[in-house]
This record gives structure tokens, sequence and C-alpha cells, in this order.
């Protein structure tokens, strides 16, 4: 079974159109800086956290979730946890029917069967006989993949994006907007107009975003709903619970509880 590791080679020269790879590593923590290759990419963690971010934005995978990066995206990728999983490489002739902007994508049980079995297969498969059709049937699958619209837009802006990586190192840190400027020398003026215009979204909604993302990662390891609000900043669980109701629609329990339900409809 081919694995991925920090060394390997550019995936660009692994001389088949699709290929898929076990991720693998002893390290709790771990990245591959900002890089980008011509084929697309999936990451689907099966254990610990994966994160990506791209210029656009950063994603997560919650529970039976995937990042879906397109060719050519600069990006880099975060480990934690002890992260494992698997990642899919598709050439862009063959990912015209895939998106074409990075996003998250629901596996279902199907989908992430057929994403482990591709990973056995060797790298110089037989694209004509019965690994070729597996890895087609993979590619139908993920055309089909539905969407969660889960993911927290990037400011370009350097001081913006040095503030952004300072809130997700210490999502419990609750200054005003006039002390989060001064940490990166903006007026609150300044800083809020910025945010907007660079993600589209108010600082209070951008950063209760962060809070939704880290919430989920938190939550789909297994952390309890007091131990993610305390690590977030919160004063209570309800607390926590109020936010994310308001912002999501639906609180975390029932949120989880929902796509479980929609995955096993899935799989009928």
């Amino acid at each position: 079974m081919p694995v991925l590791k920090q060394q390997d080679q550019d995936p660009d020269a692994i001389a088949r159109p699709v290929c898929a790879l076990r991720i693998s590593t002893q390290e709790q923590r771990w990245e591959r800086p900002w890089h980008s290759h011509r084929k697309a990419q999936l990451l689907f963690p099966a254990g610990g956290v994966l994160s990506c971010e791209s210029a656009e934005g950063l994603w997560l995978a919650p529970p039976q979730c995937a990042v879906w990066i397109p060719s050519a995206i600069e990006h880099r990728v975060q480990g934690l946890e002890n992260a494992q999983g698997y990642c899919l490489l598709v050439k862009p002739e063959h990912a015209r029917s895939l998106p074409q902007a990075c996003c998250t994508l629901v596996m279902s049980p199907l989908l992430q069967e057929l994403l482990k079995r591709c990973a056995q297969l060797p790298f110089l498969y037989d694209q004509d006989g019965a690994a070729g059709r597996l890895v087609a049937v993979t590619l139908d699958e993920l055309a089909v993949a539905p969407r969660e619209q889960i993911h927290l837009p990037m400011p370009r802006h350097a001081q913006l994006r040095r503030l952004a990586q300072q809130i997700l190192e210490q999502p419990q840190r609750r200054l005003s907007l006039g002390q989060w400027g001064e940490q990166i020398g903006l007026s609150e003026r300044s800083l809020s107009r910025l945010i907007v215009a660079e993600t589209g979204l108010s600082f209070g909604r951008w950063q209760r975003q962060l809070h939704i993302l880290l919430g989920l990662e938190q939550l789909g390891r297994g952390d309890s709903v007091e131990r993610v609000a305390l690590t977030l900043g919160y004063d209570s669980a309800s607390a926590f619970i109020r936010m994310f109701k308001k912002a999501v629609g639906q609180p975390p329990g029932r949120f989880f509880a929902e796509r479980r339900q929609a995955l096993e409809n899935h799989a009928l």
C-alpha cells in the first residue's frame, strides 16, 4: 500500500492519472508547507485532524468529511492529533466533473471504502483492468458527494493574515476589536473595514465562524461540549451552544445526528 510521507516525491511524478495513498505518521503534529501541484487532491482524515489552508480560506474536515483541493491551488496542510487518513490525487483532465474550488465534501460509507480500496493498489495499477474500473467508480461517487458549507474565509492582507493566525492559535482570547487592532498596528475602524473587504464578514461573524470550525473539529474527535466551550473561551457550554445554534441553525448534537442519519440514508 503506498504511504504518503513528508519527504515523498512530487505527486505529479506518479505515472497514473489517478492514485490514492495512505497518510501515516508517528508525529503528533506535522505540516506540509505552502506548495501546489498539477494534480487535484482529496484529503480524508480517518484519525486525528487534517486542515488545509489556501489564499482563500481555511478548511477543516469534520467527521465523515474530506477536503477537496483543485489543480494548481497553492495550499498548506497540517496534521494534528497523530493525523492518519487517505489522499486521492487526480489529474485535471480526469477531474472535470469535480469541484473547481476548494471545498469540504461529505464522504458516504461507500466512498470511504472505495478510497481505502484504491489506496491498496500499487502505483502502477492496470488502468484497463479491475483496478482501473475501481478508480472510475470512485471518481463517479466523488462527483456526486454533497458539499458541506463549512469553511473560514481567510484575508490576503498581510496584517490581517497575521491577526488571523494569532486568533487561530489562541481562540480563547477575548479582546475587543480595538484591542485586536492594536496587536497588528491598525485602528479599530481600519480593522473593521478591512476584514469586511477581505472576507465579506464582519469581525464578529468571522470570529464566530472560526469558533464553529474549531468546535466541530474538537467535537468530532470526541471532546465534550463543556471542554470545547472552555477551549474557545466561552463562559459555559450553554453559551457555546447558543452561539452555534444562532450561526448554524441547530445545536451541535442535532448537527452531528442529522449528518449521521444522512450518511445512513445514502448507504441504503
